[in-house]
């Protein structure tokens, strides 16, 4: 465990890569569904091996550019939507139902890459008839880590304090943050976070995976959201021992990617009182796995050591 300064520089993210352009032309009809009718000319369509016979058509609403376009549709949170929508217990896979279009609403650019994604997907149920709920925020995958630190006879939980504008307050929270490639590399996602935003630097053998010892059928990610968001999180969990003194170093600590607009205060709090101190699904989601994974004896028996720790 290396408690590091946050000046400290920081390993750079590696970028989306991006699959050959597919073939673009101009619909004779931009019609979405019966509530959508958008007035652009990009369209692309694709066809799916679970309905080979059925293509969907994909289109952009007025105001996303054609650059927007193309990367939303060769980007790795559309195409992972898909797979998803093919997977064994995908949507699709049983040929209840069918996909026939894709309105993309909306894109929001991390630099080079796509950070979020906003769609509308017209999927429809073959016996009925109706249309099945479909307005989704894509974001992808993301990592959070439950930092427990024994000291002095006391545990504590090291969590963020962060402006979030989507709810208009501080909250309290995991380290946590999105992958930023397609390598679906958690562990080492979870480990770059946690540096950032605490100052905290882990060993990846270090890291338990929490989410590990979900049931298979789940993916083994905790989905907060699955009713608008495609948000699929991996949680771990790093327990050591610490001088009371790292304790009281990390209260209030000030990190971040000031450069990001990561204006974050670091918080130890005592484990005990954890469940009772934040409304973070992270943080309550973390509690439950870890409390059920050390009852069935799935965790290791010892903290791991932290001398050499180190500002």
């Amino acid at each position: 465990l290396h408690l590091l300064q946050p000046s400290r520089a920081l390993l750079s993210s590696p970028k989306r890569s991006s699959s050959s352009s597919p073939h673009w032309r101009r619909p004779p009809c931009c019609r979405m569904s019966s509530d959508s009718n958008p007035s652009s000319s990009l369209s692309h369509t694709l066809t799916l091996p679970v309905q080979p016979s059925e293509p969907v058509h994909v289109f952009a609403a007025p105001g996303v550019s054609d650059s927007q376009f193309r990367s939303a549709i060769e980007s790795s949170l559309f195409k992972q939507w898909l797979k998803n929508l093919q997977s064994e217990t995908g949507i699709l896979a049983s040929g209840a139902a069918t996909l026939k279009r894709v309105l993309i609403q909306g894109v929001d650019m991390f630099g080079s890459r796509i950070g979020f994604l906003k769609f509308k997907a017209d999927i429809f149920d073959k016996e009925t008839g109706k249309k099945v709920p479909g307005i989704v925020f894509a974001r992808g995958p993301a990592v959070a880590v439950l930092i427990l630190l024994d000291s002095d006879g006391l545990t504590f939980a090291v969590l963020t304090e962060q402006a979030r504008v989507p709810v208009g307050r501080f909250v309290l929270e995991l380290p946590a943050g999105m992958l930023d490639d397609d390598k679906g590399d958690f562990v080492g996602t979870a480990v770059r976070e946690v540096e950032e935003e605490t100052g905290i630097q882990l060993n990846l053998e270090d890291m338990v995976d929490l989410t590990a010892f979900l049931d298979p059928s789940t993916g083994c990610r905790v989905i907060p959201s699955p009713g608008g968001c495609d948000e699929e999180i991996g949680i771990f969990l790093f327990r050591g021992n610490v001088d009371p003194e790292i304790i009281k170093q990390l209260q209030g600590k000030e990190t971040g990617l000031r450069e990001h607009g990561e204006l974050i205060k670091v918080r130890a709090v005592p484990y005990e009182n954890l469940w009772r101190t934040t409304g973070d699904a992270k943080v309550l989601m973390a509690i439950g796995l870890y409390e059920m994974a050390k009852r069935e004896g799935l965790l290791p028996m010892k903290s791991q050591p932290a001398s050499s720790a180190r500002w």
